[in-house]
């Protein structure tokens, strides 16, 4: 008998800082620029990128160093499962917050990063850098939520 995977047994508050790690996908959307509506409180997602997200790899250029270059990055925490609604539909640390199975693309269950991209669910060859796009444009930038979720 297989002994079920530890996203399988185990709470977010009972993973070890490497397993909580191994839970992003790498789909890259957490590095969206987001715009909130003020009078709905609803969240709407860009297609600019933060300067550190690499567009093909969907990997941070910097992740150790990340909050010290750009304070305002979100770092997931153990603390804000309460708010995990605003992550996409498919993001590991909001479906087991919620209590539901990885998707087979995840690289935990198939084994590839590259899994991500095949599937079509990473921001992988769409988006662009914050680098080239004025914050005052942002808005210019929003995508249907379809892409997202």
């Amino acid at each position: 008998m297989t002994a079920k995977p530890f996203w399988e047994t185990k709470t977010l508050a009972e993973m070890t800082a490497d397993e909580w790690e191994s839970l992003c996908d790498g789909c890259g959307r957490c590095c969206l620029h987001k715009l909130e509506d003020e009078e709905t409180d609803e969240i709407y997602y860009t297609s600019v990128a933060c300067r550190l997200l690499d567009t093909e790899s969907c990997q941070c250029k910097d992740y150790p160093n990340r909050r010290d270059i750009v304070p305002e990055c979100t770092v997931l925490t153990l603390k804000d499962v309460e708010h995990f609604h605003w992550l996409p539909e498919t993001c590991a640390y909001r479906l087991i917050s919620e209590k539901k199975p990885l998707f087979d693309w995840h690289p935990l269950v198939s084994g590839s990063c590259e899994s991500i991209h095949q599937a079509g669910v990473s921001v992988k060859g769409w988006v662009h850098s914050e680098n080239d796009i004025a914050q005052d444009d942002l808005e210019d930038y929003i995508i249907p939520h379809n892409m997202i979720s």
